[in-house]
């Protein structure tokens, strides 16, 4: 548990600087149009980063600080649900969808353990 949060950590804060250094790098390389106001995108990253701090601080003691996964958890389910509904209306590319395997898909079994873990407990 601990480690896949020290995991999670460390990839959000990466793909977050990322996104707050060079905005327009996903959207070129995807050969999708720039964005105007590349600052919301940006502001992602800083979201995404924030989410970093807290799966570091909560991979300390998973099951004391499950709040925190929790909430990563809905936002790595909500993801793909936009994702999808993004591709359907023809908005992102299906190759947009590697980003929602590495920020949201591979995380899904460990948080959901984890979470699985926090509800076993609550039953005794």
């Amino acid at each position: 548990m601990s480690k896949s949060l020290k995991l999670a950590g460390i990839y959000n804060l990466l793909w977050g600087a990322w996104v707050i250094l060079f905005p327009h790098s996903i959207f070129d390389w995807l050969h999708m149009e720039r964005l105007n106001y590349p600052e919301i995108w940006q502001c992602v990253g800083m979201i995404v980063g924030v989410y970093g701090i807290g799966y570091w601080i909560a991979a300390d003691d998973p099951i004391k600080h499950y709040p925190i996964v929790l909430v990563g958890f809905l936002g790595k389910v909500a993801g793909p649900i936009g994702f999808a509904q993004a591709l359907f209306l023809k908005r992102f590319p299906i190759e947009f969808g590697l980003l929602i395997i590495f920020n949201d898909l591979i995380w899904w079994p460990s948080f959901a353990s984890l979470l699985y873990k926090k509800y076993k407990k609550n039953q005794n």
